[in-house]
């Protein structure tokens, strides 16, 4: 009896043991569900996981440093459109400069690159009109010279009887066409560009001058050159000799969607950044929105004047246009490292009432501008939420932090 009341004793000293550790167990599997609840099956959709009890995170003092917190405030986001395109000069603003005869070119006065004032010349040429004008002024400055000395001497012999008075008319009337000849003669030269000056010249010297100078219509810079000594050049065959653009102002060309077309009017403002200049913004305004859609990118073109005073733009390169398409709207907003894009697609956000315990919460988000992200659903103002270091909670989900 005595040994079985010491058997009996041990076996309940062992039961007593058992219990005492599953309680100890049971303890600490309770104090680590406090510190982090699970988010559950990770095959489950967005809709499914909003809808299970919300995933939370304790932080410790030390941890807090790795975040920053504030309540939840509103920005101002610009309502905008975004293109790429290019840069072009304003056709419009761009003059090729021909000769109004054909001749051959005998100096080249400018070079490519060169800024031009109005009517400062660009070229000469050695043209066989303007030749031939002269050639007839030369000879009308004769013919009036010869018949002012016939009117003169029948003038001189009238009173003597040696003309008659048919003679005299006669001569008058020989004066006067020879008048009108050489004034017909001077306008004809006068047309190629040479001063009255340079036309007394070529009649007092008796000798043609066959260099046509060609003047710049517009002022601004040369932006295409094509006219080596000895070329044959006609009015209107191009290429042309010689081209001045004002690039001042230079043409921005984006194809926007067909779906986004009815966004976009005459008059609105651009703005245009290109990668040569990432830190400057250059302004315009949409001139132009072509009714014609591609066919096979479903894409419409629309231009803008952009103003470029320094002429820092070239045609060519490559430019993101951000078009502003409606008024600016006033939202609620959180920075974008307080908003992380989960592995399923969702987008969440950290909040807290006590800066220390913080709940993730399933948002819906907007519009992104200088760094702030619209929320159009899952925040209030004013909660307190995580606005720097977001991605450092979602990761302790992951991998929970030890003590």
């Amino acid at each position: 009896m005595k040994h079985q009341s010491v058997l009996s004793s041990k076996v309940v000293g062992v039961a007593v043991a058992v219990v005492a550790v599953a309680c100890v167990i049971a303890f600490l599997k309770s104090e680590s569900s406090r510190a982090v609840d699970p988010r559950g099956s990770q095959g489950t959709s967005s809709n499914s996981t909003a809808s299970q009890p919300a995933t939370s995170v304790d932080l410790s003092p030390s941890q807090l440093n790795s975040i920053k917190i504030a309540p939840v405030g509103t920005y101002v986001f610009p309502v905008e459109k975004e293109a790429v395109g290019s840069i072009s000069l304003a056709d419009d603003l761009s003059v090729q400069v021909f000769p109004s005869y054909q001749g051959k070119i005998i100096n080249a006065l400018v070079e490519l690159g060169d800024n031009v004032r109005k009517g400062q010349p660009l070229y000469t040429i050695e043209s066989p009109d303007l030749i031939q004008a002269e050639s007839t002024l030369i000879s009308a400055a004769a013919t009036l010279e010869l018949t002012t000395k016939e009117l003169t001497r029948a003038g001189d012999l009238k009173g003597t009887n040696g003309v008659s008075e048919r003679e005299l008319e006669q001569a008058i009337s020989d004066q006067q066409t020879a008048e009108g000849a050489l004034k017909a003669a001077r306008d004809a030269v006068h047309v190629f560009g040479k001063s009255e000056a340079e036309i007394d010249k070529i009649i007092t010297s008796r000798r043609t001058d066959p260099a046509l100078m060609v003047l710049s219509p517009i002022a601004g810079q040369v932006t295409s050159f094509n006219a080596p000594q000895g070329l044959f050049v006609q009015p209107g065959n191009a290429p042309a000799p010689y081209t001045v653009a004002n690039v001042t102002v230079k043409w921005m060309l984006a194809d926007v969607s067909e779906s986004d077309v009815s966004l976009f009017h005459p008059g609105e403002p651009v703005e245009v950044n290109v990668p040569a200049y990432p830190t400057r913004v250059f302004k315009g305004r949409i001139t132009k929105v072509y009714e014609a859609v591609d066919p096979n990118t479903h894409r419409e073109s629309v231009r803008a004047e952009i103003s470029d005073p320094k002429n820092e733009l070239r045609p060519g390169m490559l430019a993101n246009f951000v078009i502003r398409v409606h008024a600016p709207v006033e939202s609620i907003a959180l920075p974008a490292n307080g908003v992380v894009r989960e592995s399923d697609g969702s987008m969440t956000a950290w909040v807290t009432t006590n800066r220390r315990h913080f709940v993730q919460r399933v948002i819906k988000t907007g519009l992104r501008t200088d760094g702030q992200v619209q929320i159009l659903a899952g925040l209030q103002q004013g909660e307190l939420a995580v606005t720097d270091g977001a991605v450092f909670l979602s990761n302790m989900l992951q991998a929970p932090p030890s003590d």
